[in-house]
């Protein structure tokens, strides 16, 4: 028989307690987690309501070059995840705008909204409207890249440049046979998110297994949305997007992009959203990033492919020096 003394009780209270701060808790837009810029914010009518994008502005910190970067975020991600992008960016002459999407981290989460990459497009030049910027550099990562080449398809007077970081949909995945799940179906897997799930998924598929611990506080940033009071929205968004990925696909679009586009891939990505779900001999097929940036590069009709084949999916954030100086380089044209 194990004697519980008080020293061994109040031990096992400090580990639970530990255990359970470990765990961050954020509000619905993400209260309580400290962006890098000052926080903006921006109300708009969309669909019927009254919606707040939270934003960054950050003006140019060295000798101001008169060009400005819209940065969109990943589906994973928020726009705080740029932090090091925006320095960069900023210290080189750019103004650096980088918005947070309606049902995204620190913005709006509405119960009832028709997602689509075209509204979500909408609302990002709304924003950009509103702060009088004309023309801009618009650089997506992952979902971002989607929605950046959506924007640069359906509002292509703003689009000066576009950049594309390992974005997902350079593939159609109902087309290559991925099952359908219906929104009740992603609503319960969203709700299962933890820390352990969302890091394995980003240690296989953005890593190629090789963690740091500075990734940890990315995921600390998303966990905390699901563990927050918002959980339940959150997972409905998380969800409803999800479903807008599958069912929006915009690579077959691309020779309508007029856009100068740098490609910067990453080519251990295997990023393949509902591969889980598909045969196994449809998912192995899925998510080989440098024969799909390749064929990317191929579609676009003025592109530019920097490929760094031992990074993964989050190349500004495995390998901030190198993939900036590529992006850097790869504006200097302008």
């Amino acid at each position: 028989m194990i004697r519980i003394t008080p020293a061994l009780l109040l031990t096992s209270l400090l580990l639970g307690t530990s255990a359970q701060a470990a765990t961050p808790s954020y509000g619905e837009q993400l209260e309580g987690f400290a962006y890098p810029y000052p926080q903006q914010r921006f109300e708009l009518q969309s669909q019927g309501q009254t919606l707040s994008m939270a934003y960054m502005d950050v003006p140019a910190q060295g000798q101001a070059n008169g060009h400005s970067v819209v940065l969109l975020h990943g589906k994973n991600f928020c726009s705080a995840t740029w932090e090091q992008t925006i320095a960069v960016l900023s210290e080189a002459g750019y103004r650096v705008i980088a918005p947070d999407q309606v049902g995204f981290c620190a913005s709006s989460k509405p119960r009832a909204y028709q997602f689509s990459f075209s509204q979500l497009a909408l609302n990002t030049q709304a924003l950009l409207d509103r702060l009088g910027v004309k023309q801009a550099i618009v650089a997506g990562h992952s979902m971002g890249g989607m929605l950046a080449a959506r924007f640069a398809i359906n509002h292509p007077q703003t689009v000066e440049q576009l950049v594309l970081v390992n974005p997902i949909g350079l593939e159609d995945w109902q087309a290559e046979g991925v099952p359908y799940a219906s929104l009740d179906q992603l609503n319960q897997n969203e709700l299962k998110t933890s820390f352990e799930s969302i890091k394995n998924y980003q240690l296989k598929f953005y890593y190629n297994g090789q963690w740091k611990p500075e990734y940890d506080r990315w995921v600390d940033m998303q966990v905390g949305l699901y563990h927050g009071k918002g959980r339940e929205i959150v997972a409905w968004n998380q969800a409803q997007t999800a479903n807008m990925l599958f069912n929006q696909p915009v690579i077959h679009e691309f020779g309508r992009i007029q856009a100068p586009t740098l490609l910067l891939i990453g080519g251990k990505d295997r990023t393949a959203p509902g591969a889980a779900r598909a045969p196994k001999e449809i998912a192995a097929r899925l998510g080989n990033y440098p024969e799909l940036g390749r064929k990317a590069a191929a579609a676009l009709p003025n592109s530019t492919l920097v490929e760094f084949p031992e990074l993964g999916h989050s190349p500004q954030v495995e390998a901030p020096e190198r993939f900036h100086q590529a992006l850097l380089k790869g504006l200097i044209s302008l």
